[in-house]
């Protein structure tokens, strides 16, 4: 009898499934990244529709809503922060100076929300801006930065060795959002990044867009300290700093990535003038859940998540200003919604509660996913897992699936065996240098301790040469990516976005009847935070 109850829950999700279509992930697309919406700003109409847009969406496939106040939308108090073109950045050493143009020499923005925002200050290079006990590593050691500029690199010592700052992948240390943490923490009143597009992973244009433009931020709280210039100088740019104090470019990252590296103070005093147009945003995370039929384990969930923001109205190129932002994230959110409505679906519902959470601002540093993960609908010791889903390409059916992360977790044997069924290989990040774990807003839950990955397509597409699909997404990255080139087409194939929907429905429902709740390897980073979440429930 217990065997033909499994089979039985088999076939109906199996039912489920298959509601999951890619003609249903393509018109949810459609409207998302269509011009109507202005690439969905974070503050904007287009913004407001698409929440909307998808809260029915999500009431139309059953879930209840988990917001504020009975609502589908939880209330993100955001800032907004417009940097203006006639923003300066200069130099000065003695009777030289030199002076950088706005978007084609230097980008930025102030965090100290205000009308406009001044420094001038000595300059000192800090190589990674890293501080990391565990690796034996302090760039910071000998030198007092509180008042002054702290110029210095992304990405973080180079290595094979996978526990040394994690070998070729990228750890958080990289990120460009710890490198304003750290120098703020050491107490600097500016930032300034020296763009190199191996460093960042990606090319100036990409800075460009998404540094000068109006940047949401977390209010902040009455009299916290915040830089007064975070931003990005080009390699040219870098350069032309870096020659008033006597180096270069390729001299300072090569002494940055030496172990026993020491500040250099540069002899410099750098000013910036940042006037900006501050505005109050009441932005919103979409959420809704759908309870679980265990009594007990009902007060636990599975969260599947993906971001509906992306970049607004921009600079035009090609006579086009629309961000649309088909790809990230229309993309994920379709995909958000038909599995809401394939959970749903299920005559057998599951035992532990699933909540979808379309999260904002996600393209100024995972801002929304912070929120809900300091204000979850069920907490984070009890939130089993995370799913996230952002960015799918419209290329076709795959072979292989990217779960990065997945295997830190106690979750991947059942990854690997949802794999096994769907025939796809697991296959690692083709691109770890650019430490894709840390930049989507899985990271966010992962940092309250919750076990939490992104489920991406791999490269391997069926019926294309083995080669294609590498290149389809280096030529994406190359010409799409945070451009308003990434549109909607007709003639996308969305086999490969309806594998993935499937495949992350069929993962988190395994979870959420599984009685053991998920957690993180022994050793990993993550393991502390998920013990003392699981402590205080």
């Amino acid at each position: 009898m217990r065997l033909l109850r499994l089979l039985l829950a088999a076939t109906v999700a199996l039912q489920a499934q298959d509601l999951i279509t890619g003609e249903n992930i393509r018109a949810h697309i459609r409207f998302l990244a269509s011009d109507l919406l202005e690439g969905r700003g974070v503050g904007t109409r287009g913004g407001e529709l698409a929440t909307n847009y998808i809260a029915s969406h999500l009431a139309i496939a059953g879930a209840k809503p988990a917001g504020d106040n009975g609502t589908y939308f939880q209330k993100v108090e955001l800032v907004g922060v417009e940097p203006q073109p006639d923003a300066q950045l200069g130099a000065t050493k003695g009777g030289d100076s030199l002076f950088l143009k706005w978007s084609t020499g230097f980008v930025g923005n102030t965090m100290q929300q205000k009308a406009r925002a001044e420094f001038d200050a000595e300059a000192v290079f800090v190589g990674h801006g890293i501080t990391a006990p565990e690796f034996d590593w302090n760039d910071y050691k000998g030198v007092d930065l509180k008042g002054k500029v702290a110029v210095l690199f992304t990405n973080e010592p180079p290595s094979e060795d996978p526990k040394f700052f994690g070998g070729r992948a990228l750890t958080y240390y990289g990120r460009w959002t710890y490198k304003y943490e750290e120098v703020l923490r050491q107490g600097a009143i500016a930032c300034v990044l020296i763009h190199t597009t191996p460093t960042a992973g990606y090319g100036w244009e990409v800075v460009k867009s998404s540094w000068g433009k109006e940047d949401p931020q977390v209010k902040l709280a009455p009299g916290a300290a915040a830089l007064a210039f975070a931003g990005w100088v080009t390699r040219a740019g870098g350069e032309q700093l870096l020659a008033l104090a006597g180096h270069t470019v390729d001299d300072l990252l090569k002494r940055a990535d030496q172990r026993g590296f020491q500040p250099i103070p540069l002899g410099i005093r750098i000013r910036g003038v940042v006037p900006t147009k501050v505005r109050q945003i009441q932005a919103a995370n979409v959420a809704a859940i759908i309870p679980g039929s265990d009594p007990a384990m009902s007060k636990e969930a599975i969260v599947f998540s993906a971001h509906w923001d992306h970049l607004g109205i921009g600079d035009p190129v090609n006579g086009d200003k629309i961000y649309n932002g088909a790809v990230d994230n229309a993309s994920g959110c379709a995909v958000l919604i038909e599995i809401a409505r394939a959970w749903a679906a299920l005559r057998n519902r599951p035992k532990r509660s699933a909540i979808f959470v379309a999260v904002t601002a996600e393209e100024s540093g995972l801002r929304g996913a912070e929120v809900y993960a300091a204000r979850p609908v069920i907490a984070m010791g009890q939130t089993a897992l995370n799913l996230n889903f952002d960015s799918f390409f419209p290329f076709g059916r795959v072979k292989d699936v990217v779960v990065n992360g997945a295997e830190r977790t106690s979750v991947f044997p059942i990854v690997q065996q949802v794999a096994r069924r769907f025939n796809l290989s697991i296959k690692a990040d083709p691109r770890p240098e650019q430490g894709h774990f840390y930049r989507s807003d899985h990271f966010a839950f992962a940092r309250a301790g919750v076990p939490a990955f992104s489920i991406n397509m791999g490269d391997e597409y069926i019926g294309k040469d083995e080669t294609a699909g590498a290149q389809l997404a280096f030529e994406y990255n190359a010409k799409n990516y945070h451009q308003p080139s990434d549109e909607y087409k007709e003639s996308w194939d969305m086999g490969g976005p309806e594998q993935m929907a499937r495949f992350g429905f069929t993962v988190g429902l395994t979870v959420a009847n599984q009685p053991a709740m998920p957690t993180w390897r022994a050793g990993d980073e993550f393991l502390p935070a998920r013990q003392k979440s699981r402590q205080l429930n």
